[in-house]
């Protein structure tokens, strides 16, 4: 009675054995049939704005990579690094698109290329006040992005900070 019972239970799994070897050996057969694709490796792109204050800071102002730009944080400073336009939110602002200005030359964009833009305040209030500025900048659309009150930026003197992501159009 024990080898009848073997006997029955062999047979489907030999069954599914050969059934699963059979879809391998096809999947494999599809694989060779498909062209290689070459998936070329992507070097980044590193700029640095102010290169002194950037290495003593160690960041870079901007990163491409592709088709994708990622922007550091602006801020109101001048070549030495200190800070500008002191309790001047409005004057702080404009000094930092006019840096990320800078760099979306250096890359061939304008601020049309911009997807993300982030604005970080000490003082929400009054950027509210003065973002009507950005009209000035985003002329066609406007970016995705968030403003946020923050309690202090890099140096206590900067009231705003401005990042940006950017695709840079083949």
């Amino acid at each position: 009675m024990n080898k009848k019972i073997k006997f029955p239970i062999i047979i489907p799994l030999l069954f599914l054995i050969a059934i699963s070897l059979n879809c391998k050996e096809k999947t494999a057969d599809k694989a060779m049939d498909q062209p290689a694709i070459m998936v070329e490796k992507e070097i980044p792109e590193y700029f640095l704005l102010r290169p002194e204050v950037e290495k003593a800071y160690g960041y870079s102002h901007a990163v491409k990579i592709g088709n994708a730009i990622k922007i550091s944080g602006a801020v109101s400073m001048d070549d030495e690094g200190n800070p500008t336009a002191i309790g001047d939110l409005g004057q702080q602002m404009k000094n930092c698109y006019s840096d990320l200005e800078k760099v979306l030359t250096h890359y061939g964009c304008t601020f049309d290329d911009v997807l993300v833009e982030n604005v970080f305040t000490t003082n929400m209030p009054k950027f509210l006040e003065v973002a009507a500025y950005r009209n000035e900048i985003y002329k066609n659309q406007y970016p995705t992005g968030s403003w946020l009150g923050v309690k202090e930026l890099a140096l206590p003197e900067f009231m705003i900070e401005i990042e940006l992501e950017v695709h840079k159009a083949e």
